[in-house]
């Protein structure tokens, strides 16, 4: 297995079936990037762009992904970061700090979905009572008053 250092992008919208090593093929419709993994084990590796998965940037010349790309579930346990089109390669980690990295994920993930507003599940408030009769007197008031008084009984 050869590890890659450097990485060639294309665009696609369709991810073609057979991936080439050296590869990472970008579907901006189905917000999707995968390539092979750099270490040459030619695992697919798929990153769901999200705001709480992968973000992608282009800068015009070379893409980067972020975070860093794990493959703990696979049988190399490659750990990296694409920069610029180029893999930086990552320290092994151990299997505790992969957990603590997958629970901040999955916490990430809930807290991302979790509904916003969850009073809006509850019954609604009940309504205010009709204020008591202080409100701005109307055009009816209002001549009486200018002809003399409240009462129509002073006329």
């Amino acid at each position: 297995m050869t590890r890659l250092n450097i990485l060639r992008h294309e665009f696609v919208e369709f991810i073609p079936k057979v991936l080439p090593d050296g590869v990472i093929y970008i579907s901006i419709p189905y917000a999707t990037v995968i390539h092979n993994c750099c270490c040459g084990c030619g695992v697919r590796v798929v990153t769901p762009l999200s705001p709480v998965e992968w973000t992608l940037s282009f800068d015009g010349r070379s893409v980067s992904l972020s975070p860093s790309i794990g493959n703990w579930s696979f049988p190399c346990r490659s750990h990296y970061w694409i920069r610029n089109n180029r893999v930086v390669w990552s320290d092994e980690w151990s299997d505790e700090e992969i957990d603590a990295v997958k629970k901040k994920d999955d916490c990430a993930t809930t807290a991302f979905y979790k509904p916003k507003n969850t009073a809006r599940t509850e019954a609604p408030p009940p309504k205010p009572k009709k204020a008591t009769k202080k409100t701005k007197p109307g055009l009816k008031s209002k001549i009486k008053k200018w002809l003399g008084g409240d009462d129509a009984s002073q006329s």
